[in-house]
């Protein structure tokens, strides 16, 4: 697998398990036990998740005595958000053309039903 930022991040959003660790640290933070509980996976399993989403840098892990907190870094999110935002525009124009030969479409057949064709 690169290791550029972009496929970093893209590799820890492939999995739904990572999505949904995100997701819950967009509430706050959590220990890897309060992450794993919605789960029915190992903590095992649940760190591999984590190592690949600090690897990506989207999370940090902290150390407060025996609390030690996942937060996340929505930061790498940044270059992921840019990179789709041409697709989208991409999909816009798109849809935008597609709407306009349904009216002209519309239009054609309500000229032929006139007509009587």
């Amino acid at each position: 697998m690169a290791d550029d930022p972009l496929s970093l991040t893209f590799n820890a959003l492939a999995d739904p398990t990572r999505r949904a660790i995100l997701a819950r640290l967009a509430d706050g933070a959590a220990t890897v036990n309060e992450l794993a509980e919605p789960f029915s996976i190992s903590l095992q399993a649940i760190s591999k998740h984590l190592k690949v989403l600090e690897r990506a840098g989207l999370i940090t892990r902290g150390r407060d005595a025996q609390y030690r907190p996942c937060h996340l870094r929505a930061g790498p999110l940044k270059p992921v958000s840019e990179w789709l935002e041409s697709y989208r525009r991409f999909w816009e124009e798109s849809f935008g053309r597609l709407d306009d030969y349904l009216i002209e479409l519309q239009e054609r057949q309500r000229n032929d039903d006139r007509e009587g064709k």
